[in-house]
């Protein structure tokens, strides 16, 4: 498994945040983790990425344990976190290039792959724009294709449609699946059903728990996926 979560367990004080979460994510599977707002899902990637410890628990990155080889583990994933972290007033290519240096890419070997990357996400034509001059979404693609530089085994997604139109949440949605399909394994973390494909894994996560989890065609059997998750977690998407 390129990421594998085990009886990971995580508390604000005496508030209980999440609750022995376990999950496997394969190569090149697009994970979908649902749930609610609150449910712990930017907590969980607070763990993932080290922002947050927990003595409970095991995280697995590219068959390297977090808390034991964090440096191998960190450098095997890509992040792109809930809030934009791109400079807006550097083009999208000096962005690529200052991520890439601080990752000790230089020179050709860092042109090819942010073309390559810019190429994934269909974003080359606007290498030379600034970031503040983009949409919502094409940003967003920049910060994808900057995640993915390093060549990451993993790439985690933490809501990263807020705040776009319906549109660019669809076109977000395609190119990452895309991405998965190339082999790359996605953790896509959403509170929208309409972001989740029938053929995807699926983890429902609810008050901290695990509720569910496998392909998401098969936990719904027939029902459409909006009604699914209104009936396990009482809670309209």
């Amino acid at each position: 498994m390129s990421l594998s979560v085990s009886d990971l367990s995580f508390s604000y004080g005496a508030k209980p945040a999440l609750d022995a979460v376990s999950f496997d994510v394969a190569a090149g599977r697009f994970c979908a983790l649902l749930g609610p707002n609150g449910a712990g899902k930017s907590t969980l990637f607070g763990l993932l990425t080290q922002l947050f410890s927990s003595a409970d628990g095991r995280i697995e990155i590219a068959g390297h344990d977090l808390q034991k080889a964090p440096r191998a583990a960190l450098a095997a994933m890509g992040v792109v976190f809930q809030q934009p972290t791109l400079d807006l007033d550097l083009s999208v290519r000096q962005n690529l290039r200052y991520f890439a240096a601080l990752q000790g890419l230089s020179g050709k070997t860092a042109e090819t792959r942010i073309d390559a990357a810019l190429d994934q996400l269909d974003m080359r034509q606007r290498a030379g724009e600034k970031a503040r001059g983009l949409n919502g979404g094409h940003r967003r693609r920049t910060e994808i294709a900057r995640a993915l530089l390093h060549h990451p085994k993993v790439l985690l997604l933490d809501e990263p449609t807020v705040g776009l139109d319906a549109a660019a949440r669809q076109s977000l949605v395609a190119h990452v699946h895309e991405l998965a399909l190339g082999g790359i394994s996605v953790l896509w973390a959403t509170h929208l059903t309409d972001e989740v494909q029938m053929q995807d894994d699926l983890v429902l996560l609810h008050q901290g728990r695990i509720r569910a989890r496998g392909v998401t065609g098969d936990l719904v059997g027939g029902q459409a996926l909006q009604d699914w998750f209104l009936a396990e977690t009482g809670v309209a998407a």
